[in-house]
C-alpha cells in the first residue's frame, strides 16, 4: 500500500515542479523530473519505511510475510532497505551515474526479493500478503523495471 502512495506523492510532485518551473518542458526535463521524484519517494523513503518496519516492527513485518520473527536475517534485510533508501534520497542532489548505480543497485535487490518471495510461494505455500501481494509485484518487479526502462530511455535522450 505504501509503495503506491509513494507512487502517488511523486506524481503529485512531479506536476507540482512542472507548474512552478521556468524553463521550458521537453521530453527530457519531464522524464527527469519524474525519474526523481520516484527516486526520492520510492526508493528513498520507501527504503526508510522498510527500514523501520524491519526494525522497529520486526516481529509484525515478519508476520505479515510469513516469516518466522526473531530472524537476525531481517535485520540484514532492514539494513539494506536503509542503504538503498539514503540512496534514493541522495538522487535528489546527484544525478549522472549516480543514478544508474542506485537503479542498478535497487533493481538487483528488488528482483531478488522477488525471486525469493516467488520462490518461498512456489515452495513453502507463503501466499502471506506481504510475501504474495503488491509488494512483490509492484515494489520489487514493477518499480525497479520502471526505473531502468525511464533511465535508459532518459540517457539516450541525452545523447
Amino acid at each position: 500500500m505504501f509503495t503506491l502512495i509513494f507512487s502517488g506523492l511523486a506524481l503529485i510532485a512531479v506536476l507540482i515542479h512542472l507548474t512552478l518551473m521556468k524553463k521550458p518542458r521537453t521530453a527530457g526535463t519531464v522524464l527527469e523530473i519524474l525519474l526523481l521524484y520516484l527516486f526520492f519517494f520510492n526508493m528513498g523513503f520507501g527504503g526508510l519505511l522498510a527500514f523501520y518496519g524491519h526494525t522497529a516492527r520486526a516481529a509484525e513485518t515478519a508476520l505479515s510475510i510469513g516469516w518466522q520473527p526473531g530472524s537476525p536475517f531481517q535485520f540484514e534485510v532492514a539494513v539494506a532497505n536503509l542503504a538503498f533508501g539514503v540512496l534514493g534520497i541522495l538522487c535528489l542532489w546527484m544525478r549522472g551515474n549516480f543514478w544508474w548505480a542506485a537503479a542498478v543497485g535497487g533493481g538487483v535487490f528488488g528482483l531478488g526479493a522477488a525471486y525469493g518471495h516467488i520462490r518461498d510461494m512456489i515452495l513453502a505455500q507463503n501466499f502471506a500478503p506481504n510475501n504474495a501481494g503488491l509488494i512483490l509485484w509492484y515494489g520489487d518487479i514493477f518499480l525497479p523495471l520502471l526505473l531502468l526502462l525511464l533511465l535508459a530511455t532518459y540517457s539516450r535522450m541525452k545523447d
